[in-house]
């Protein structure tokens, strides 16, 4: 099946799909894990976004093989690392959860990287007009290029991703 590169204006309901994610996985989690956060795109106001909400579950050391058998028992896989040590990927069927808004889960260590980058890159966006406008330009730029080939969208966005990380100093 091909896949279509969509993206959108902010819309004020992604906020609340985060809402409603949480509020079904955390009273699962919630005393195990450090944060729950909304990240990518969809956590920030004004930004264009595929419309996925991106969250990352933080834990401190040993923590993972606990929350990766709470969240089984709700009806998510682990899907491994996908080539970014220290932030787990967790997976669902699309009809285990058709009342919830498509999301991607990944359960990160709290010395992750990658998470580090997540939080520092939404927090700037969310307080830089410029760089929200130029990220949003080439998103939608690189969805209209790139339009079944989410590794191109994906490359064509990382000069603008490596300008902000620097800026952030990630």
């Amino acid at each position: 099946m091909m896949r279509t590169i969509i993206v959108e204006p902010y819309n004020p309901t992604w906020a609340e799909a985060f809402e409603k994610i949480k509020s079904k996985i955390f009273p699962l989690i919630g005393d195990d894990i450090i944060a729950f956060e909304h990240v990518g795109s969809t956590s920030v106001a004004g930004m264009w976004a595929k419309p996925v909400i991106d969250i990352d579950v933080i834990i401190d050391d040993g923590m993972l093989p606990v929350i990766t058998e709470k969240l089984a028992a709700a009806g998510y896989r682990h899907k491994g690392d996908l080539g970014i040590t220290g932030r787990e990927a967790l997976g669902y069927g699309d009809e285990e959860k058709a009342n919830l808004m498509k999301h991607h889960l990944y359960v990160c260590h709290k010395d992750n990287a990658e998470l580090r980058r997540h939080l520092a890159l939404r927090d700037f966006l969310g307080k830089s007009p410029e760089y929200r406008e130029k990220y949003s330009s080439i998103k939608i730029a690189m969805a209209k290029k790139y339009l079944h080939d989410i590794d191109s969208y994906i490359k064509g966005k990382e000069p603008v991703i490596t300008e902000i990380y620097k800026l952030c100093r990630q």
